[in-house]
């Protein structure tokens, strides 16, 4: 398997010899057919000339060289393009909640009690329908107090009432402020005040966590709630506070008295959304992004991904408050396509909340788009490499051989359709057999996962970059190109140039290809941070009537014009002998390594050398315990058992060496923690990107003995 090494016994090898010199004897024979037939020869190949640098020192693509996407043909607005899709696709199937059959308690045998689901079928409201809720349950808000350009807050999971709630304040120009349900108490507190928001929208159950901090909250006086409320979890709240019902302001907004035929539209300037970061660094600081700021990330991403049909079907379970979950979810739906809502808890059929026998999410969605983080592509290719190691040693090799023939061919531009049939869509439907488009964000992709799901899921991976700060937009892979650790060139709404940064050693001048910190300037550039001029004034200026964006991050443009992301100012550590270690970089080695789940790389400057703090994968971390003869049903005896940290250095080491990981980069001391890094831990954030300050905090005294040791 591609970026492990495998080892077979002489029979196995000359067996795998045999299938490479089958393979190579069938591709000649079938090559002239199956090239023409396939349409193969119309396809690009890497090498394709994709962004040009411009007169003014910027990259754009090809396609914007004379003028940048400015909204969504001729629409600037959120509210005006949901509006335009409902008048195209009245009919078409809008949005998708699975019906609950069944919920029961299932006691592990630590004595822990889970909660298993049964699920049944989609239950779909159709863009006519969803038009009359949104108009409804936003007269409805007008009824009950909201005014115009006045804040409204959205504090929920991702669910069909989060995006007809925000439909309804895009529509009525309420300004919305999202903010992660999975956030801190401290964090959830200062959002909630700064934003000075009277009414927020939430989740029945979230309302018992509202109640803990309210003592804390300032403006809050309002709230309105879905799903089912328990009569308890609304007692205890200040006499003053008002509780409403998702469809009692629904049906107050239905009221021929109070329906708003001709509500005051938005102006493209205007504020759509308050979009409260993760917090990884701090503090989370609410950006401000306008309808143009989306319309014109949504055109421009949706040129890149190559045509979004009325048949195409996403699955939506990301977080709604995260920039790459709303622009998706508003892309998909201007093209009239339909969104299924699942979660984490219930996305496959191995999904932690669903009942052992019953149907996942994506099993009975069948979905054909898919936006993922790089942690959850991890999973997953994890999960198959293990059904394929735990098989017979025919199925190894068999795995091996059709898994580097399809990788060959997909670097030269080509596919290989009957090996599709015969042997990956078996392991495509995984996702629910589908999947034609998989768009990754929020954190680095590494190469080993990219290649893995593009070849064993019949479908390109789309990696992109972008912040909040760009309204998720700033590149993104052509569908078509299938190399690997590359973002893609410049989405046809911003353009991008780099600055050096002298001091990290990245220069514009460096050979073969220029290297620095990554500036971003266009129309999807957001307005700046929420009530922090300061700050705003540290990254954000303007040129030539032009926003520009320092990302902090360091790039460097390739010859036809894809962007690589290659460091981080804020990741760049110096070693008390001068070396620089670049902390995500060694993060994203060591995570490909089957132990390993999740990593914190730390570096301590009056030290030489690196250490690591790892989250491990539960079942082979005991499969490496058993091979020092270390034997035991205890996690928490494995992980502080000091010949099993000792073997999983050792196998750091080798996996770190091959001229991915410098001597000095790779880590000599580990600490193996019992503790799951969950946003609800505050240990990662919504994206799951690590909040280093917290886990620092946490475990300083580990950290402490591990350069004491």
């Amino acid at each position: 398997m591609h970026g492990q090494k495998q080892e077979f016994s002489p029979i196995g090898k000359a067996f795998l010899l045999t299938l490479n010199v089958a393979g190579w004897l069938w591709s000649a024979i079938s090559f002239v057919p199956w090239y023409y037939l396939s349409g193969q020869y119309m396809r690009k190949k890497p090498g394709n000339q994709q962004a040009v640098l411009t007169s003014n020192g910027a990259y754009r693509c090809i396609a914007n060289v004379k003028e940048l996407v400015r909204g969504y043909d001729g629409i600037s607005t959120a509210c005006g393009l949901f509006a335009e899709a409902c008048k195209k696709y009245p009919n078409n199937k809008c949005l998708g909640t699975r019906e609950l059959i069944a919920e029961e308690d299932e006691i592990q045998p630590n004595g822990r009690v889970f909660k298993k689901v049964i699920l049944g079928k989609y239950i779909w409201l159709t863009y006519k329908q969803t038009a009359e809720k949104i108009k409804h349950f936003g007269s409805g808000l007008m009824a009950i107090g909201q005014q115009p350009k006045k804040n409204i807050i959205i504090f929920a999971e991702t669910k069909a009432e989060w995006f007809i709630a925000a439909q309804s304040c895009f529509l009525y120009n309420f300004p919305v402020v999202t903010i992660y349900a999975t956030l801190g108490d401290d964090a959830l507190v200062y959002g909630l005040n700064e934003s000075e928001a009277n009414v927020i929208v939430t989740d029945a159950s979230l309302v018992q966590k509202l109640k803990k901090l309210f003592d804390q909250l300032h403006f809050i006086d309002t709230v309105v709630y879905f799903g089912e409320a328990k009569k308890t979890s609304l007692l205890g709240f200040p006499n003053e506070v008002k509780f409403h019902s998702m469809s009692e302001v629904e049906e107050l907004g239905s009221r021929p008295e109070n329906i708003i035929a001709n509500p005051a539209s938005p102006l493209p300037a205007d504020t759509a959304v308050v979009m409260y970061t993760s917090g990884s660094t701090g503090m989370p600081k609410g950006v401000l992004i306008s309808h143009f700021n989306l319309t014109s990330t949504i055109a421009a991403v949706s040129r890149r991904c190559g045509g979004l049909y009325q048949s195409d079907v996403y699955i939506g379970y990301l977080p709604l408050a995260h920039v790459l979950e709303l622009c998706a979810e508003c892309a998909v739906t201007a093209h009239g396509c339909s969104i299924g809502y699942s979660s984490a808890l219930t996305l496959s059929d191995q999904s932690s909340k669903i009942k052992k026998g019953s149907k996942g999410d994506v099993s009975v969605l069948k979905p054909t788009l898919l936006a993922a983080v790089p942690m959850i592509m991890d999973r997953i290719r994890k999960n198959v490499l293990d059904k394929v190691k735990e098989g017979p040693v025919f199925l190894k090799l068999l795995f091996h051989f059709a898994y580097n023939y399809k990788l060959l061919h997909l670097k030269n531009g080509f596919d290989t359709p009957i090996l599709n049939r015969l042997f990956f869509a078996k392991i495509a439907s995984f996702l629910g057999g589908r999947i034609r488009l998989v768009l990754s964000g929020g954190a680095p992709l590494s190469p080993d996962t990219e290649d893995f799901m593009n070849v064993c899921f019949l479908c390109p991976v789309g990696q992109g970059y972008g912040l909040t700060e760009t309204t998720g937009g700033g590149t993104c892979c052509e569908a078509w190109d299938y190399t690997t650790g590359r973002v893609g060139p410049p989405v046809g709404s911003n353009e991008i140039k780099l600055v050096s940064w002298e001091e990290g050693g990245y220069t514009v001048y460096d050979k073969p290809n220029p290297r620095g910190e990554i500036v971003i300037g266009g129309n999807n550039v957001s307005m700046g941070y929420f009530k922090q001029p300061e700050k705003t004034a540290e990254v954000f200026v303007v040129e030539n009537g032009q926003r520009w964006f320092y990302t902090g991050d360091i790039g460097e443009m390739e010859s036809d014009g894809s962007l690589r992301i290659v460091d981080r100012k804020k990741d760049l550590v110096k070693l008390s002998t001068g070396e620089y270690i670049s902390l995500g970089k060694v993060e994203s080695v060591l995570k490909q390594i089957p132990y390993i789940d999740n990593c914190c790389v730390y570096v301590d400057g009056a030290h030489a050398f690196v250490v690591v703090l790892v989250v491990p994968n539960a079942k082979h971390l005991k499969t490496l315990a058993a091979t020092v003869g270390v034997n035991s049903d205890s996690n928490e005896e494995l992980c502080n058992d000091k010949k099993v940290v000792k073997a999983l250095l050792g196998t750091i080491e080798a996996s770190s060496k091959g001229g991915k990981l410098e001597k000095y980069e790779i880590p000599k001391r580990a600490k193996i923690c019992t503790e799951l890094w969950t946003p609800e831990s505050e240990l990662v954030t919504a994206a799951f990107k690590l909040k280093r300050k917290n886990i620092s905090n946490f475990y300083k005294n580990d950290l402490r003995a591990l350069y004491e040791a």
